[in-house]
């Protein structure tokens, strides 16, 4: 043996290093997106009933006023009752049928395949959404309007992320002054910017055919498009408390009929809009969301639809919303359980800040709402990364630094096995008896280090030493070389030539090409 040849241990040693260096096939990684959730219940299963019967109790004698014409013949058509007041009530009866139609095995398709998200049971997926009109400027400790750039940027950063496994548009596109042109040009920088599945909103119903024109092209065809429709419709059809929101309504009914997929969103701020008690909030937004439900099987019995309960947090003292708070997390897992309940795709807020960079306080803030709402088993957990200043504004550092710390929830998510391999007698008799006195480099830890462990991209875990020795290095630092990384690689989502070219043509593009 020469000064050339590795040895048998030293070969092991780098063997195992190309090993964990190389991607783990899905069904061996640590986490993965769609993991099962729901261990954690904050509510009895006498409180989710006691919610459950309030809400039936609202829609029977409250009701929901200002629905549109259509909506109004829709739901009386269905069974829903219109009183003198104009406010539209619902039958027990009627809300069943609406339960019993529903669609409970929901998947919302990516582009490419390659990441649909089955919304079945209690899957647990984390992702991006809101409606930002800032970009936090790390680098400045400031902030500026959102662009089209940078929410095509946020799209091409999310597709190389693997813990984000949506991307609900987290911004507006402040520098585009026409509300059609902003909508179309929304669709177009977030679908050439991942191949995820992607949400967004319409300003007006008028727009959705331009919009389903444009999708129509990007798919290949209608046929196309409506067999993996790879976008879904956020959509605010309420104006809590308990009002439809008209044109919201009728841009829902346009988006069913184009085979859209649509989130029944439902945002009330509790103390504000909403009750201030959390059990209030929750019974007030599934009470809302129910009339969704019913709207929707109405017009299209088992049309793909998110049980989308959003209630928010208040701080009462000042009228500020409290997206961090502890109240917030409490709030999403709350209806989760109601979604479980129900056995409905559903989903909520989690993952947001109040704060206005991401500092101690953002991390915090972050951590306790993602872990929540994953524990609780929410199918869609939204704003779940780089929203922050209670949903004002988005941050791409954040957004990234936000894909280790959802790795680390989901770590939670998946919770503890046990079985025979995992108790470790053996291992342990190994040790104790004859053995090292120690676990390190047995074969049962190194074998399992990949499979177990979820190890951060950019959390810091070296000693002090060490940490001075790499020249002390910022989080927040290292989160914007990464971006900088990102968006100098092209995009695999990016439009062919002749595609780009044909949008371009029919459509006002503000990107530049």
């Amino acid at each position: 043996m020469n000064d050339q040849t590795p040895s048998r241990r030293a070969g092991g040693r780098n063997a195992r290093r190309e090993a964990r260096s190389a991607k783990l096939a899905d069904h061996l990684r640590p986490i993965r997106p769609g993991m099962e959730g729901g261990r954690y219940k904050p509510l009895s299963d006498a409180d989710v009933e006691k919610i459950h019967q309030a809400a039936l109790t609202a829609l029977e004698t409250i009701g929901l006023a200002d629905a549109p014409e259509s909506g109004v013949q829709i739901l009386t058509d269905a069974g829903a009752i219109l009183g003198d007041d104009g406010r539209i009530r619902f039958p027990r009866a009627l809300v069943d049928d609406a339960l019993a139609k529903a669609n409970r095995d929901v998947v919302l398709f990516s582009r490419d395949g390659k990441t649909d998200l089955d919304l079945s049971g209690q899957r647990v997926h984390y992702g991006t959404a809101g409606a930002a009109v800032h970009m936090v400027d790390v680098e400045g400790n400031e902030y500026r309007e959102s662009t089209v750039q940078d929410l095509h940027d946020a799209a091409r950063i999310c597709d190389v992320l693997d813990n984000i496994s949506f991307v609900q548009r987290p911004m507006v596109c402040r520098d585009i002054t026409d509300n059609l042109e902003m909508d179309l040009n929304t669709i177009y920088v977030c679908t050439s910017g991942t191949n995820k599945h992607i949400g967004t909103s319409f300003t007006e119903p008028g727009y959705v055919k331009h919009a389903l024109e444009m999708l129509h092209t990007i798919a290949g065809g209608e046929d196309k498009w409506r067999e993996r429709p790879f976008m879904s419709n956020t959509n605010c059809f309420v104006v809590p408390p308990m009002k439809f929101a008209t044109e919201a309504c009728e841009v829902m009914e346009a988006c069913i009929a184009g085979g859209m997929p649509v989130l029944l969103l439902s945002a009330g701020m509790a103390g504000a809009t909403a009750p201030s008690t959390i059990a209030g909030a929750i019974t007030q937004a599934t009470a809302e969301c129910l009339a969704g439900l019913v709207y929707v099987n109405a017009i299209a019995p088992g049309h793909p639809a998110i049980f989308g309960t959003w209630p928010f947090g208040l701080d009462l003292r000042t009228g500020a919303m409290s997206v961090g708070s502890g109240e917030q997390a409490l709030l999403s897992s709350g209806c989760a359980q109601m979604h479980a309940f129900y056995g409905l795709p559903g989903g909520a807020a989690g993952g947001a800040s109040d704060s206005k960079m991401p500092d101690m306080q953002a991390g915090w803030e972050q951590m306790c709402s993602n872990v929540m709402a994953g524990l609780s088993g929410l199918n869609m957990v939204y704003e779940a990364a780089g929203m922050h200043s209670s949903l004002l504004g988005f941050c791409h550092e954040s957004l990234i630094l936000s894909n280790d710390l959802i790795g680390q929830a989901m770590r939670c998510v998946r919770g503890i096995e046990v079985n025979d391999e995992t108790l470790a007698l053996d291992q342990i008799a190994s040790v104790c008896m004859g053995g090292p006195g120690h676990y390190l480099g047995t074969e049962q830890t190194l074998g399992r280090m990949e499979i177990d462990h979820v190890y951060p991209a950019f959390g810091d875990r070296t000693s002090p030493k060490e940490w001075s020795e790499l020249g002390k290095p910022v989080l927040v630092e290292k989160a914007k070389a990464r971006k900088e990384e990102i968006l100098e690689t092209r995009s695999t989502a990016r439009f062919d030539v002749a595609l780009d070219r044909e949008l371009r043509s029919r459509f006002k593009i503000h990107l530049p090409s």
